[in-house]
């Protein structure tokens, strides 16, 4: 499939009069596609069964009529006001016992039926006009599940629904939901609470202390399961009138529900990038390496993200809204380098993406979102990022076809250990995603690409190194899979720690086939006491003290086991500081005759069935391999079915580079 960009556009926002004008400008910038409606009910229903389509038709042929495809967006997640007076008790309830409030987005609660029907209700006349419409070549349902901290209610519906979950999931001899099988399960003979019915369950906040961590994962369970159902839903009427793709954005470090599940129903996952953002609000960073890259984003955070979602969508990966300029909710917002806009896009590419799609087409002159930049200014003149959008259409008219092929080193990565890590984290800081995000940059820092593979993995064939860190829950048939695979496996921390219900399992963890490795004692260190490693690097926040009689391929300054192995199986017992990563990864993908190449700060690269991508994120120059990487620049090598060798990609330069 070519490589193509895209822009998100509000026509309800501007004159009906400057429509065309703008279709015309897009097109002309290289746009393919263009995604509406989103946030649109107020205009398409401003009371209740008074239906204005009209002017949704004329936005959409006019689109169409300048060659653009069209992504019409479903507008379930900003529900009018007159919905509340309908169904007032449809808010979403915080973790503090309060309702979220009317006058901002995403302020509905997943469990809610009432307002389920009302959704079930505006898609099915969406896909009733528009399913076989012409210009329609994909939908999006929702905007940004989970963004803003909205997966989780404490609703009495989200209780009722709740208490109905946890019949279903533990049934008695009979089919029914059995109490005390739930509270063997849970262990509530610890500090007396077992339940005598499922309607005495409530929902674990407002408890004295922590509440019990396997009523906490379940409902962190259910909360995801009522996410998936939601979407589902809304799936389901678009299938059944309508022959295009099916997409949904998802957001950068948000882990509130299981994102695999969501896209079983989906052919595409989106996602929203923001790399100056998240920088700020969700990468763990030095304050020197935050100043560093405040103009350029993380160099690793984009790429995990498009890994994994590429996964999410079984192949099928885009990015909804690219970030074009600065934003307007992060605790700071610079605008970005020149040059990085085409680097971020490039890097997606790189990443198997089909399509970058720009948020947004103009910035808005009023509301939430009025200083949040756009490819034009508020008064329609060209803001800085539409020049590189023009420059990456001329040079994507020229590159080959998104070619995927299988990395050479795969990292799973699970929502449900995430949300075991977050029931029990034993420790301030110690957050899954984080160690796993931890292990993904330092792979990348030694020149690797990776696959990110979801839990139900199971064929591994081609991998050279496969790494599963802290999966809490593993069942029997992952570990027999990593140790029949014919690459180096790594496992832990923390991996196999407990049952899908929070108990410690004996034999204890981590109990994998043909590998003598016992945990026998788990601490959390504060950060000022890291456990030297013999060879380098340190262990820092958690540590397992193990036994057995697998190899000793790393140890403490003292002696202590850290790296055990036996065969292909590693097992890894501590989370390791970026030195101690990479030291550890050198040695493993060296064995395994990965090729390592040791990068600078800021310089990653990436390969693809076809090409070889370099990215500098530095504001320096950097020397690779007899490379030359200027500041802020992509190097793209073809390396197989193209006559030329190179296309050097600098800020301001032209397609043709060197």
């Amino acid at each position: 499939m070519k490589r193509a960009l895209g822009v998100c556009y509000y026509p309800e926002h501007w004159p009906q009069e400057v429509w065309a004008d703008d279709a015309r400008r897009m097109a002309e910038a290289g746009l393919t596609w263009v995604r509406i409606g989103e946030f649109a009910w107020s205009r398409l229903e401003p009371r209740p069964g008074e239906l204005r389509f009209g002017w949704l038709d004329a936005a959409i042929d006019t689109l169409g009529a300048a060659g653009l495809k069209v992504v019409l967006g479903t507008p379930t997640a900003t529900p009018p006001r007159w919905m509340l007076s309908r169904h007032p008790d449809m808010l979403a309830v915080d973790a503090g016992g309060r309702p979220r409030g009317f006058g901002s987005r995403r302020h509905y609660d997943f469990s809610h039926q009432g307002y389920r029907r009302e959704c079930a209700r505006i898609v099915t006349l969406l896909a009733d006009r528009y399913g076989r419409n012409p210009h329609i070549a994909a939908w999006q349902t929702d905007n940004e599940y989970g963004c803003h901290d909205t997966v989780h209610s404490y609703s009495a519906a989200a209780c009722d629904a709740f208490r109905r979950w946890l019949r279903a999931r533990y049934p008695g001899k009979g089919g029914d939901g059995d109490i005390e099988v739930l509270n063997g399960a849970w262990g509530n003979v610890f500090w007396s609470m077992d339940y005598r019915s499922f309607d005495e369950i409530g929902l674990p906040n407002l408890t004295v202390t922590q509440p019990n961590p396997a009523h906490s994962l379940d409902f962190r369970r259910f909360a995801s399961d009522e996410v998936a159902a939601f979407n589902r839903l809304q799936v389901d009427i678009l299938r059944a009138r309508s022959d295009v793709p099916i997409a949904h954005n998802y957001m950068g470090r948000v882990t509130g529900f299981d994102h695999f599940a969501v896209g079983e129903a989906l052919d595409i996952a989106g996602w929203d990038s923001y790399p100056l953002g998240f920088l700020e609000e969700r990468v763990e960073a030095t304050p020197a390496c935050k100043r560093r890259f405040a103009r350029q984003g993380n160099p690793d955070f984009q790429a995990f993200h498009h890994d994994l979602y590429r996964a999410v969508g079984r192949g099928r990966l885009w990015i909804m809204e690219q970030q074009p300029g600065p934003v307007n909710w992060a605790p700071y917002n610079p605008a970005p380098l020149p040059g990085m806009v085409r680097l971020w896009s490039w890097e997606a590419f790189a990443h198997g993406a089909e399509v970058v799609s720009y948020f947004r087409w103009r910035q808005t002159a009023q509301a939430q979102e009025q200083m949040h930049s756009g490819l034009l200014r508020p008064d329609s003149a060209d803001a800085p990022g539409l020049a590189e959008v023009r420059q990456i259409a001329t040079e994507i008219a020229a590159a080959p076809v998104v070619a995927a092929a299988r990395a050479p080193v795969a990292i799973l990565f699970d929502y449900d250990a995430d949300w075991a890590w977050r029931a029990q984290p034993h420790g301030r800081g110690l957050d899954y995603f984080r160690l796993v995000f931890d292990h993904y940059r330092a792979l990348r820092s030694l020149g690797q690409s990776i696959d990110i593979l979801p839990p139900t993995a199971r064929d591994f064939t081609g991998y050279g190194l496969i790494v599963a860190p802290g999966l809490i829950h593993m069942d029997d048939d992952l570990k027999a899979a990593l140790a029949a695979s014919g690459g180096a496996v790594v496992i832990g921390p923390r991996s196999g720690a407990c049952k899908g219900t929070m108990r410690t399992p004996v034999p204890l963890p981590p109990a994998l086939p043909g590998l003598d490795v016992t945990v026998a004692r788990v601490e959390s260190l504060r950060p000022d006491m890291p456990v030297a490693l013999a060879g380098g690097g340190a262990i820092t926040g958690y540590r397992e003290v193990l036994e057995g009689g697998a190899g000793v391929l790393e140890a403490t300054g003292t002696g202590e086991p850290v790296l055990m192995a036996a065969g292909n199986l590693h097992y890894l017992g501590a989370w390791l500081d970026p030195a101690g990563l990479r030291r550890i990864f050198t040695g493993l993908c060296r064995a395994q005759g990965l090729n390592v190449i040791e990068l600078p700060t800021g310089v990653r690269l990436r390969d693809t069935g076809v090409e070889r991508f370099w990215f500098n994120y530095d504001t320096e120059t950097h020397e690779v391999l007899g490379r030359k990487l200027g500041p802020v620049s992509v190097l793209r090598e073809k390396t197989a079915g193209e006559q030329d060798s190179r296309l050097s990609i600098h800020p301001h330069a032209d397609q043709s580079g060197t």
